[in-house]
């Protein structure tokens, strides 16, 4: 059965199950839509099974074409991997997921030191709040917010101690003379933040804090809040190392208010693998500018 079928057509198919169109299918594979249909069917007679059930104005997948999707897209994934891994005129690819506002405002701004030190190399980053999957090959090392459970299978290393404090503008810090005046200003939430304004006011004696004017779920989000002249946010001074050198933001209550201190960050990536040796050097390089 499998000899029946051609590599040609299996692509048609795939690109036309992910789509869910025959012309849609056609636009990116460069054919035309009535090539597409014809290949399909040729497929569908060969296997002896129906991949898609038709109607006058659109196509959707049969339980077997379902199926046979799946494999098909793992498949060319793999052959992908695989035409990437043996061409010497390709660049060396590593693909980073990465914590989101680290990504923003640590990540990006210092890559292009590592690129630098590693010519060839290519970088490909994904970020989203959720681990990585390294089971699978999509990733060869994670950046993340949090220590990450204890895995045999992975090399977890901690960046940088970061401090905890109020930030804001300069304009706004120029309202503030002690901590109690927080208790009259807008503060700024970071909703995924393991360290709270109730933390922060609890360290320094404050009782409870006001109810926060706004909030946000991505830190960068309340660090461009902040630079704004919006209110006060609560955040790391190494997500917001860029913007407290260049005084967008200042820290109002240095050496006079407590701040907490911890490590935030993770880098992870597998003890095996082809990638192991870049990942490495990546996650080396990285411990060293944070």
């Amino acid at each position: 059965m499998l000899q029946m079928t051609s590599l040609s057509a299996m692509r048609i198919f795939e690109a036309a199950a992910r789509l869910g169109s025959f012309r849609a299918a056609a636009e990116e594979l460069n054919l035309s839509p009535s090539a597409v249909s014809h290949a399909i069917v040729r497929l569908e007679r060969d296997l002896g099974i129906a991949l898609f059930e038709r109607t006058t104005r659109q196509v959707s997948l049969t339980l077997q074409g379902q199926t046979l999707l799946a494999h098909a897209s793992n498949a060319f994934e793999e052959l992908r991997r695989g035409v990437e891994l043996i061409s010497s005129n390709k660049a060396q690819t590593l693909r980073v997921h990465c914590a989101p506002s680290f990504a923003a405002q640590v990540l990006s701004p210092k890559l292009p030191e590592f690129l630098k030190a590693h010519p060839g190399v290519e970088v490909r980053i994904a970020a989203s709040t959720s681990y990585a999957r390294f089971v699978d090959g999509l990733f060869d090392a994670d950046i993340v917010y949090g220590e990450p459970l204890n895995r045999e299978d992975l090399i977890i290393m901690p960046l940088a101690e970061e401090i905890v404090s109020p930030l804001c503008s300069p304009e706004v810090a120029e309202r503030l003379r002690s901590p109690k005046d927080l208790f009259r200003e807008p503060l700024i939430r970071s909703d995924l933040k393991r360290i709270q304004w109730l933390d922060w006011f609890e360290l320094n004696n404050l009782g409870r804090p006001p109810a926060p004017s706004m909030s946000f779920d991505r830190s960068f989000l309340a660090l461009s809040a902040a630079v704004n002249g919006l209110g006060i946010a609560l955040e790391s001074d190494v997500l917001a190392r860029s913007e407290l050198a260049s005084g967008k933001l200042v820290r109002p209550f240095s050496g006079t208010g407590r701040d907490n201190r911890y490590i935030g960050h993770y880098v992870a990536y597998p003890k095996s693998g082809s990638q192991r040796r870049l990942a490495r050097s990546f996650a080396d390089w990285l411990t060293g500018v944070c």
